[in-house]
């Protein structure tokens, strides 16, 4: 027990999904900022250390109310980044659980533990795909009531429950990154740059549909940062859009051409065998339990337009976007420098 209260003592920040893509460099950035963080995982997650010292870890996740409560107490912030975002589960109602009564569970703790504020981590899809020629922002309605993938169904629904919470005074601010990419462990959750760093070894030269729907992608280390303004600025009930620069497949394919300056191998990948391939995958995952490459409601979402502006974050948080090809450059070098050391 004398432990525990030393812990307590120590944390001022609590975040939820800090073993991911973003959250384990957002925990980075808290500690080098002087922050104390107790940080969520569940046991078999690998714990990354931080910059400036170490987080405090708390085993259990969000469907565990008691780790909550506990990773909560003495804190006056929390960020909830923690999600299923895999792109299939053998059981498709992990979703609702992980996403929306896992966030439901957050929000009751949050409210419990009197924090400040809770920065809540939504996602650009929740939106919808935007129409051809059409820059989407926070004011945009859906386009289509239908949902692509469980995962942006699931994350609508978690939506409407943070926005729930603060009509009811719990002070939520929400954040939506869009495609992100950068340095850091090539996983599904960083699935953009597996793809550039495939395309750059000549693995990956498929263009579906011939590469021409358009894309927001948004550099890892300035979604931490939209988060920490999130934090600090952002005003509560808003939703703030984290992205970057919108481009075609194609065109983002040919800024990595420019960047290594070397030509590679592109070549169209009809929708229509890109959807089967899908389906086949699916089913095998289905049948086998043998997680897929891709299910056809990915396919679709990449054969939709997702243009999106970050005007609004800049404007109320300061918000930076880093350019892409510079963008893509860094996570390029970093990656070889990788690859060397394998």
């Amino acid at each position: 027990m004398g432990s525990v209260a030393r812990d307590v003592s120590g944390a001022s920040v609590f975040v939820t999904g800090g073993t991911g893509f973003v959250g384990g460099r957002l925990v980075a950035a808290l500690l080098d900022r002087g922050k104390g963080v107790r940080a969520l995982a569940r046991s078999a997650s690998p714990r990354p250390a931080g910059g400036a010292g170490a987080p405090e870890w708390v085993s259990g996740d969000v469907l565990d109310r008691a780790s909550l409560r506990r990773g909560m107490e003495g804190c006056s912030e929390v960020f909830h980044l923690a999600a299923y975002a895999k792109n299939w589960a053998k059981d498709p109602g992990t979703f609702h659980r992980v996403n929306v009564e896992g966030s439901r569970n957050v929000f009751d703790a949050a409210a419990e533990a009197g924090v400040r504020r809770v920065v809540y981590t939504s996602t650009v899809v929740v939106f919808g795909p935007t129409p051809p020629g059409v820059v989407g922002n926070e004011e945009m309605s859906r386009a289509t009531p239908r949902y692509l993938t469980e995962y942006e169904e699931s994350k609508a629904v978690a939506e409407q429950e943070a926005l729930e919470r603060v009509s009811r005074g719990l002070p939520v601010v929400l954040v939506h990154p869009t495609r992100l990419y950068g340095p850091g462990s090539l996983t599904e959750g960083n699935s953009v740059s597996v793809m550039l760093d495939q395309y750059d070894r000549g693995l990956f030269p498929a263009l579906l549909d011939g590469g021409g729907n358009v894309g927001n992608y948004a550099f890892v280390d300035d979604v931490v940062e939209g988060h920490l303004l999130a934090m600090e600025k952002g005003r509560v009930g808003e939703r703030y859009l984290l992205g970057g620069e919108n481009v075609s497949l194609k065109g983002l394919f040919s800024l990595v051409d420019e960047v290594t300056g070397r030509s590679h191998v592109q070549l169209s990948l009809p929708r229509s065998v890109a959807l089967l391939y899908a389906g086949l995958e699916r089913r095998k995952a289905e049948w086998l339990g043998i997680h897929p490459k891709v299910t056809p409601g990915w396919v679709e979402t990449f054969l939709e337009d997702w243009a999106f502006s970050s005007a609004k974050a800049e404007r109320e948080l300061g918000y930076r976007i880093t350019p892409l090809g510079e963008g893509i450059r860094r996570t390029l070098e970093w990656m070889r420098r990788q690859r060397a050391t394998l």
